[in-house]
């Protein structure tokens, strides 16, 4: 028998097994048992909340051979409705039935009586997808269906319905289903499937879920078949580029120190690990968040992310206001990336920022007393007064003042001429000549040479290679680790280049790529955004391209891009078809340059 995936394995059977969603099953229930059903539903709220799940049950307490609002699921009608082959629970995918012609032959159905339960329950999902017309068609039937007919719509996008549709139906929101319901949830599946777990790993499937019951459960199977039926938060942070909660907090404390340097290597090895910037964002902000409810509270019950050791320590070492300022630049940063073109600059830029904050603010401090000294004191500006500030509050004495006064008053008419240029010399902590030797410092491999010297630029448009899924999975199929691992220690040497006369452009598309897979002549990178791999697949970009890692390199390799979602698309399915031993052999497959660069 083919392989069952867990969130159809592990689909609620009763109103009791459902994750969340308390509030309607309440409802539901209590119109069952005053029978006070409605003819029309409306089901709407987020992905893999429970919609088309509650339909089916709803559908089972209508029919049910034991009695009217009960789910047995030993009748003939409740197995049926389970297996999807009940003749009176019709399921319809609006998505490609969205047509009057198809809403005009399920009015002609209506009308006959059921087969073999009380209702005939008609199940519309991504009703938002049918057409005005397809509405309009149904709207009558709708509004008054005959007594044996219910209808449940279902959909992500309630906004999109017309209102007259909307008006007719009794609308129940669907929730994201809460961290606490999913985590009872997959702890039930992982006992009955005897999967050894850690508790951690479970609470890195239910963020990456984001309130999402089946996403949660689809996310779980993944896992378990990377790693051969066990869960531990290792293999999370493996499969989809996250980091240990003692990274992140390295992180900020390197940060709360100011310490440029170990910073910036952090960063550096997250990017080339191939970890997304935008949820590691996301997760400081979470950790931010307990750090300072901490701080405040003291509560532990209060805690999403941090264990007690890791919020203490962070809350003896960052000060309230550090703790804002680092908030809301992790806030502003969650809105920038959604118009960034580079992601990793953009979060290093953000990082520089509070790294160098009181830095940047301390000159400012001493310009102000500096000119509050020029007012009250003409020409007490030597060089030792401003200082030490302490001497602020005791220098408005009135005894001494006098004393000082008479003498510079006839001696500053002279000196400000003379002094107002030492002023000038005095910044001579050359900050530039230190700047540029960090930079000298940094020696380049002498690998890429262009003997042409007209600059190269990136092509925007032009004939591009494009590959179906089946060539991706090939690819990934000859994917050899040691190979990219390799390529991954190098890749930081593009640095260097980004400057190159004539390469310099493209080999800053190059690196704001991540090596994904790489084979003896082809390798594949992942960009954050489509725009970025899809340049990259423009035959002139990627032709000069590969010329640059054969220079790095030492081999001839045909350069192909895809974008994050593609590529996370991309590696679950290459899971998928290796758990069911359906991935083509090695041996099998065969891929020459010429071919490829057709």
């Amino acid at each position: 028998m083919a392989y069952k995936a867990l969130y159809r394995t592990y689909r609620p059977q009763t109103f009791d097994e459902v994750a969340g969603q308390k509030h309607i099953i309440r409802t539901l229930r209590n119109a069952l048992a005053n029978n006070k059903i409605a003819h029309a539903y409306l089901f709407c709220g987020p992905r893999g909340t429970g919609k088309t799940t509650m339909a089916k049950l709803l559908a089972k307490a209508l029919n049910c051979e034991e009695g009217f609002g009960h789910q047995c699921n030993k009748c003939s009608n409740c197995i049926e409705i389970t297996e999807g082959s009940h003749p009176d629970v019709i399921e319809i995918d609006a998505a490609s039935n969205n047509g009057v012609e198809q809403v005009r032959d399920l009015i002609d159905k209506v009308n006959y009586l059921p087969i073999k339960g009380k209702y005939k329950v008609y199940i519309i999902d991504e009703v938002h997808m049918m057409t005005d017309n397809a509405f309009n068609a149904l709207l009558k039937t709708l509004e008054e269906p005959p007594a044996h007919v219910i209808f449940i719509l279902a959909t992500t996008e309630p906004h999109q319905i017309i209102p007259t549709i909307l008006s007719r139906c009794q609308r129940y929101d669907f929730t994201k289903v809460a961290d606490a319901d999913i985590e009872e949830r997959m702890i039930t599946v992982l006992k009955q499937e005897g999967v050894q777990y850690d508790k951690a790993a479970v609470r890195a499937i239910i963020s990456l879920a984001d309130g999402g019951m089946r996403d949660a459960l689809s996310i779980l199977d993944q896992i378990l078949a990377y790693s051969n039926n066990s869960l531990s938060v290792e293999d999370v942070y493996s499969i989809f580029g996250l980091i240990s909660n003692k990274e992140k907090v390295g992180l900020i404390q390197d940060i709360n120190a100011g310490d440029i340097s170990a910073t910036l290597e952090k960063v550096k090895n997250f990017s080339e690990g191939g970890i997304d910037i935008a949820r590691l964002t996301q997760d400081i902000l979470e950790i931010l968040k307990d750090v300072l409810i901490y701080k405040k509270t003291s509560k532990l019950d209060e805690l999403t992310t941090l264990n007690q050791s890791d919020a203490q320590l962070l809350a003896d070492s960052i000060d309230v206001r550090k703790l804002h300022e680092m908030i809301g630049t992790f806030l502003k940063l969650q809105l920038d990336f959604k118009t960034a073109s580079n992601v990793k600059t953009l979060f290093e830029v953000a990082l520089l920022k509070l790294l160098t904050y009181e830095d940047a603010a301390a000159p400012v401090m001493v310009k102000k007393q500096v000119i509050v000294e020029k007012k009250v004191e003409p020409k007490p500006e030597p060089v030792i007064q401003p200082e030490p500030k302490v001497e602020e509050p005791v220098a408005p004495q009135p005894q001494p003042a006098p004393v000082q006064q008479p003498e510079p008053i006839i001696e500053i008419k002279p000196e400000p001429i003379t002094e107002q240029p030492k002023p000038q010399p005095k910044p001579e902590p050359k900050p530039e000549p230190k700047v540029e030797k960090v930079v000298d410092e940094t020696v380049a491999p002498d690998w890429l040479v262009d003997d042409d010297k007209e600059k190269k630029s990136v092509e925007i448009t032009g004939d591009k290679y494009e590959f179906d899924d089946d060539m991706i999975i090939k690819f990934m199929v000859l994917g050899d680790r040691e190979l990219r691992l390799n390529i991954i220690k190098r890749w930081n040497e593009l640095t260097a280049y980004l400057g190159h006369p004539t390469l310099g452009d493209l080999v800053a598309l190059l690196k704001d790529g991540s090596p994904l897979v790489a084979t003896k002549n082809v390798l594949l990178l992942v960009y954050d955004f489509e725009k970025l791999a899809s340049k990259v697949n423009v035959k002139t970009n990627s032709n000069r391209i590969s010329e640059i890692l054969h220079k790095m390199l030492g081999r001839d390799m045909f350069v192909y891009a895809l974008s994050r979602s593609d590529s996370t698309r991309l590696v679950k399915a290459y899971q998928n078809l290796r758990q069911i031993s359906r991935l083509p052999l090695p041996k099998d497959i065969h891929i020459s340059l010429e071919e490829l660069r057709k």
